[in-house]
């Protein structure tokens, strides 16, 4: 590992300025949980490192408003999934955060880092050795030809195939969460359906935010739609392992007719992705297994699946399905 500078702000004000300052080559720090790990791999390698794990005020889960839910994005992943309220009215919330790791991980990491978690493709984290736009721009994708069992389905691209690899974001897409963020200039409010990129010509810019923007908060709207949800999630062990194929999934059924329908995909695409069309075909019309599995296809329309990841469509489709039924429970 490379020596590196290390600061500890007591204000978001001081953060953002600090790592203004030492730009290029400054990373935050929360929980450390990704970031370390890929220091230790030399994916990382920042000259400065800004501890905000001081700031006051960014660990509260606020349940006062009546309009919203406000997770400061210090909150550990751990008090999140355990908070009554997350529970009762976002148990897809709840659930993604309990499925994403271990528990001595979930006590560490931060709901704000979470978000930003970076991909586990093994090319991205192999070393210089292998191909990767996420790491060189311009070096290549060396899993479109090689072991690319885990990789995305949708929203791929001829520069990088690789799967976003989380939990937490894909419930906060399905709920129209948005993130609150500062910089040197100023506040600004980002959807959380648009903060993470598409790869593109350019893999290597994962999300929408600047070099020295901080996520601050995360607020998620209340309604009666995050009761009847559920976050399922298919991998090859039961538990502390990445997506293989996953769905957040809501809904609102006024007598046996959807009123509100919720879909997002994770493990099976290069970001969150909400399955708007999939949503649209159950809206006003009776639920029947039949409805959700014809929900289930179109979230997969358009899937491009690669030589070792054919299954992820007909996984996801169960996946989705299932998911579906299991919220369908809990109206």
């Amino acid at each position: 590992m490379h020596d590196f500078a290390y600061l500890r702000p007591r204000s978001t004000g001081e953060a953002v300025q600090l790592l203004a300052r030492h730009q290029p080559g400054a990373r935050y720090f929360a929980g450390g949980t990704t970031l370390f790990d890929l220091m230790k791999l030399g994916v990382e390698a920042p000259a400065t490192v800004v501890d905000i794990t001081r700031i006051e005020g960014l660990r509260e889960v606020d349940t006062s408003s009546r309009g919203e839910l406000r997770i400061g994005a210090l909150a550990a992943m751990s008090d999140v999934a355990e908070n009554a309220t997350v529970q009762r009215e976002f148990p897809a919330l709840s659930e993604s955060l309990w499925k994403a790791a271990s528990q001595q991980l979930r006590n560490m990491a931060t709901v704000g880092g979470n978000l930003l978690q970076r991909t586990r493709c093994a090319y991205f984290r192999g070393g210089p050795e292998f191909a990767c736009n996420k790491r060189v721009p311009g070096s290549g994708c060396a899993a479109l030809g090689g072991q690319n069992r885990g990789h995305a389905v949708l929203g791929a691209s001829e520069a990088c195939v690789a799967v976003y690899p989380g939990d937490w974001a894909v419930a906060l897409v399905a709920f129209d969460a948005q993130v609150d963020t500062v910089s040197p200039r100023g506040e600004r409010t980002v959807p959380v359906r648009e903060l993470h990129r598409a790869p593109g010509t350019t893999p290597h810019l994962e999300t929408v935010l600047a070099a020295d923007e901080l996520i601050v908060r995360i607020r998620i709207p209340r309604g009666p739609i995050g009761r009847g949800s559920t976050y399922h999630k298919i991998r090859d062990r039961e538990s502390y392992a990445f997506a293989l194929a996953s769905a957040a999934v809501a809904l609102e059924i006024r007598g046996n007719r959807v009123a509100d329908a919720r879909i997002a995909l994770g493990g099976v695409a290069t970001h969150p992705w909400r399955a708007a069309q999939a949503e649209r075909s159950l809206v006003g019309q009776p639920f029947t297994r039949a409805a959700a599995r014809r929900a289930a296809e179109l979230a997969f329309e358009g899937a491009k699946p690669l030589e070792h990841n054919a299954f992820k469509v007909a996984l996801g489709i169960e996946t989705v399905t299932d998911a579906l039924m299991l919220a369908r429970e809990r109206n």
